[in-house]
């Protein structure tokens, strides 16, 4: 445990912002199985109409520094393609 001030303020700063991006992340993968689950179904008319939530849950992860912007850019990207080729 820390003894200084600053770093017992710190130590509930990162606690809180963990939960936070553990919080966003969970939501951006459970939504990103659900689309892969429709994908891997062949049902190409509904993964196309869930992309829009995806990409949100995706891009915030990606401006809360959850995740990199490439890294958002390449999931996006890979979902779009195996999307395009079911339909």
């Amino acid at each position: 445990m820390p003894n200084i001030t600053a770093a017992k303020k710190a130590l509930r700063t990162s606690a809180r912002r963990r939960v936070e991006n553990d919080r966003r992340r969970r939501a951006m993968r459970k939504i990103v199985k659900e689309v892969q689950a429709l994908i891997a179904g062949g049902d190409a008319k509904t993964a196309q109409a869930k992309l829009p939530e995806v990409y949100k849950a995706i891009d915030k992860a990606a401006k809360k520094g959850v995740i990199k912007a490439n890294t958002a850019s390449r999931k996006k990207s890979r979902l779009n393609t195996a999307i395009k080729k079911i339909a």
